[in-house]
């Protein structure tokens, strides 16, 4: 739910009323503050807060803007002095609120040339529809296609899942971001372009699809596995899982019950003990559910299209069922993040680790789900840097990088920098989840771990700790 305040006079602002009581958005919730009461439409709905009180008042605007956070704050009023008095008022109050004023005088100078602050002159809004109706024009975009809402513009907030994403990892099924608009400039972006906090996304698919996209991106909160997709899919192989398969189950229920109206389809392979099956197929719900396969002829594709059919962005697995039938190919053309079990049980872990590398853009593209996945299951996150050479300086963007997005989470990171061999250092820590990139070769026989020092080499080698792979995506070249 957003809290929006209209700062409310004149005609305008009485329909721009109208539309909100007609429109009936369930996610938002609005403040109307007012001083005239002809500016109120005989009816409003329950979502609408009504606040006599003229916020051209210091003191009284300062009252309003300490009772709520707002998301948005809308200046719709019809002097121009009554405009510039608050504009003024709120830039003291709280300089970084988004505000939206509506010019409706010729003074250009109301309100540009502030970050925050867009301007709108009802001018030139009457001037372009008008203009839309002159022959031999082209149309405006909202006028374009089948005109059920195909075509979208999403603004995307600080702290969005989608920030700070590649435009490559993240799943586009039935839509496509099209553009993106940034400082006033469009950008066509390929898999490599990197989006950014308050960046206009341009995107077109079914309306319906979109919607729930809009949601997606306005929304960060309890949203992992989101944007690599919805739901959570537990593959349970039992020539190499029989032991471990119900534990295996109840640390995917677990995870499944910190994140936020999730799904988990479980996958179970071979099925070749009734009794497992039985206690297996006991944990069933409405949003556990048990598929069973007795075919093996094509695991593969089998799989393939569980996770395109069920909406799955985060798949779990033990190694030996990764490496199986080219599995962890599969995962990684599909772009969808990766848990692998470990000795360490998820239920005990206490901390999330990033192993810092030299390559910045695959350490900032898998940032969001790093902080995503901590803050959902209440973890301490740590970013470590450990170098034989003590070579710390190569590392100064990424620190920067994570330290701007504690802001935009609000959550604290543990760094450390440490003169010494990243894998043993790994191998003294107790009780974490490893989070990676999810690199296309991962390897576990290859001679050159004989004498490297990268964790990536030794991924799939070591059991002790539970990871998580995730997709990212790197500049061309």
């Amino acid at each position: 739910m957003k809290n929006i305040l209209i700062l409310a006079d004149g005609s305008i602002a009485k329909h721009f009323l109208e539309w909100i009581d007609k429109k009936r958005v369930a996610e938002n919730r609005y403040f109307v503050a007012y001083y005239h009461e002809e500016v109120l439409p005989e009816k409003l709905g329950r979502n609408i807060t009504l606040i006599e009180s003229d916020p051209t008042s210091f003191s009284k605007l300062d009252k309003i803007m300490e009772s709520n956070r707002y998301a948005l704050v809308f200046i719709v009023m019809q002097d121009i002095d009554d405009a510039r008095y608050t504009l003024a008022n709120l830039q003291l109050i709280d300089e970084k609120s988004r505000i939206v004023l509506v010019n409706q005088w010729d003074e250009e100078s109301v309100g540009e040339g502030l970050e925050n602050v867009t301007v709108l002159h009802t001018d030139d809004l009457i001037a372009a529809h008008l203009y839309d109706h002159l022959p031999n024009v082209p149309v405006v975009a909202q006028n374009v296609g089948l005109g059920q809402g195909e075509i979208m513009e999403i603004h995307v907030p600080f702290g969005s899942t989608y920030a700070f994403r590649h435009v490559g990892s993240i799943v586009q099924r039935k839509w496509k971001i099209a553009a993106i608009y940034r400082n006033d400039k469009q950008i066509l972006p390929n898999n490599a372009t990197m989006i950014r906090p308050n960046d206009t996304l341009l995107v077109v698919g079914k309306s319906i699809v979109l919607n729930g996209v809009y949601k997606t991106i306005n929304k960060r909160i309890g949203l992992f596995p989101e944007p690599f997709g919805s739901d959570l899919y537990l593959i349970l192989d039992l020539r190499f899982d029989h032991d471990s398969a119900l534990l295996y189950l109840k640390e995917s229920i677990y995870l499944l019950e910190q994140l936020e109206e999730k799904k988990l389809y479980v996958r179970i392979l071979y099925p070749n003990d009734f009794q497992m099956m039985d206690e297996l197929k006991a944990c069933e719900r409405d949003n556990i559910i048990i598929l069973t396969c007795y075919d093996d002829e094509d695991i593969k594709s089998l799989i393939e299209y569980d996770i395109g059919q069920y909406d799955i962005g985060l798949v779990l697995n033990s190694i030996e069922r990764f490496e199986a039938e080219e599995l962890k190919e599969v995962l990684y053309a599909l772009k969808k993040v990766v848990y692998l079990f470990g000795d360490d049980l998820l239920y005990n872990v206490k901390e999330a680790v990033v192993l810092m590398e030299s390559e910045n853009e695959k350490m900032e593209s898998i940032s969001s789900t790093a902080f995503d996945i901590s803050e959902s299951l209440e973890l301490k996150l740590s970013l470590c840097d450990f170098d034989p050479e003590g070579d710390f300086e190569s590392k100064k963007i990424i620190i920067e990088h994570y330290e701007t997005m504690t802001h935009i989470f609000g959550m604290d990171i543990h760094i450390e920098q440490k003169i010494a061999n990243p894998v043993r250092e790994l191998g003294k820590m107790s009780d974490i989840l490893q989070i990676v990139p999810f690199e296309k070769k991962l390897n576990r026989h290859h001679l050159l771990k004989l004498v490297s020092t990268r964790v990536q080499d030794f991924l799939l080698t070591t059991k002790n700790h539970p990871k998580l792979l995730v997709p990212y995506a790197l500049s061309e070249g």
